[in-house]
């Protein structure tokens, strides 16, 4: 566990965080107690749970080499980022396309202040950090970090990774996503990854009153509602599938099973 002097004024130490509790099952060193405790006890619910997020963070990797390689964008706008974990989407990206520009996105005061180990860009490409809520699209879009770093002429990916599940119906999960296509031009793509409950449900319903009793209630998502975030969009093969079967490399994905693995992955292309 780490201590980096957050401002106490700032951050919640006494309190599970999303974030924190991911750093933390995914082998992470910046979490407090209470993210380790909450960790513990949702794994001890779901045994499966540090396949799964493994699984997740897999697959933004493949997506982000397929958008780099196959796509060949060159611009990323990253939502809900959380703690900069190596590799990072511009380590991935930029190791195929050194001028790859990324802008990341989160509202966390800890991803703020862990926010160097997001900007350490090539020196023909460039990262940005914008401190903002997904909740707020024009905020976002307004950035000035934003606009000095991307060219919204040229395609961008808008990458969602592993976050509309703690957007509530209230908040229009949907209409977030879709205001933050819009202004994006022919050729973009969106990448998400979609919290469900399909495979496994009494587990992960379990994990999910495990975040809730933390204050962090979670709405997981069918494989229908998972689909019409990709309204109007062009799906990249194979369509909206579990993340562990979208381009699987050959790293040991095929060996995970379907019932351990709560949370669907898709690409899609803005015609």
């Amino acid at each position: 566990m780490r201590d980096n002097g957050w401002p106490a004024d700032r951050i919640d130490t006494e309190s599970a965080h999303s974030a924190r509790i991911y750093d933390y099952i995914l082998g992470g060193k910046d979490y407090y107690p209470a993210d380790k405790e909450a960790g513990d006890a949702m794994a001890h619910e779901w045994p499966a749970l540090p396949v799964h997020m493994r699984a997740n963070r897999d697959w933004m990797h493949r997506a982000v080499r397929y958008l780099a390689c196959e796509a060949g964008v060159r611009q990323f706008l990253d939502i809900g980022t959380g703690i900069p974990t190596s590799p990072n989407l511009h380590e991935i990206a930029q190791a195929v396309a050194p001028d790859s520009r990324v802008v990341y996105v989160d509202n966390d005061p800890i991803v703020l202040t862990l926010s160097q180990g997001l900007l350490s860009s090539t020196a023909e490409g460039r990262t940005a950090y914008v401190e903002a809520d997904m909740r707020d699209p024009a905020a976002i879009l307004g950035a000035p970090e934003l606009r000095d770093t991307l060219d919204l002429d040229r395609p961008v990916a808008l990458t969602v990774i592993a976050i509309v599940h703690f957007v509530l119906d209230k908040d229009d999960a949907r209409g977030i996503v879709s205001r933050l296509m819009e202004p994006l031009p022919s050729g973009s793509y969106l990448a998400m990854s979609i919290g469900t409950a399909d495979f496994a449900p009494d587990e992960v319903a379990r994990v999910a009153r495990e975040y809730a009793a933390r204050n962090m209630p979670m709405r997981l998502r069918t494989h229908a509602e998972a689909e019409q975030f990709f309204d109007g969009l062009d799906l990249v093969d194979p369509g909206v599938v579990q993340v562990h079967k979208w381009h699987p490399d050959g790293t040991g994905t095929e060996r995970i099973r379907d019932e351990d693995i709560a949370m669907y992955g898709a690409l899609a292309r803005k015609p």
